[in-house]
């Protein structure tokens, strides 16, 4: 039973750091792409980041380029989301996914239907 749990998150003020984590049990970490989503209530789930199988590659969503960070321990079995420079806007329930490898191009990894495997959500909240 593949599973995806995420830790991390909370409030912050405006300009703040958080890192967001996501431990995989019943999959081989290292064999797939992984990415991060977010929502706000009301609106659709977006992309912010994903990572290729590999660990070579990094796609971001252009707001947050420069601010956020996507990486991963093998040996954990753990992606990172590093959150820096964080803003109100960024208020949303973010979720970690996993997803067998998809040729490399950012429409591939922005696109919610290339992960099967999903975390529970987690809430961050930005004060201003």
């Amino acid at each position: 039973q593949v599973q995806l749990v995420q830790s991390g998150g909370g409030l912050v003020q405006a300009g703040g750091s958080l890192r967001l984590s996501c431990t995989a049990s019943g999959l081989t970490f290292s064999l797939y792409d992984m990415g991060w989503f977010r929502q706000v209530p009301g609106k659709e789930r977006e992309f912010v980041a994903a990572m290729t199988w590999s660990g070579s590659n990094t796609y971001y969503k252009d707001s947050v380029k420069g601010r956020f960070t996507i990486s991963g321990d093998n040996a954990k079995n753990t992606v990172y989301l590093q959150m820096n420079s964080l803003k109100p806007e960024d208020t949303a329930v973010y979720s970690c996914a996993a997803g067998l490898p998809a040729p490399k191009s950012l429409s591939n990894y922005a696109r919610s239907g290339h992960y099967g495997f999903w975390g529970q959500g987690t809430q961050v909240t930005v004060s201003s």
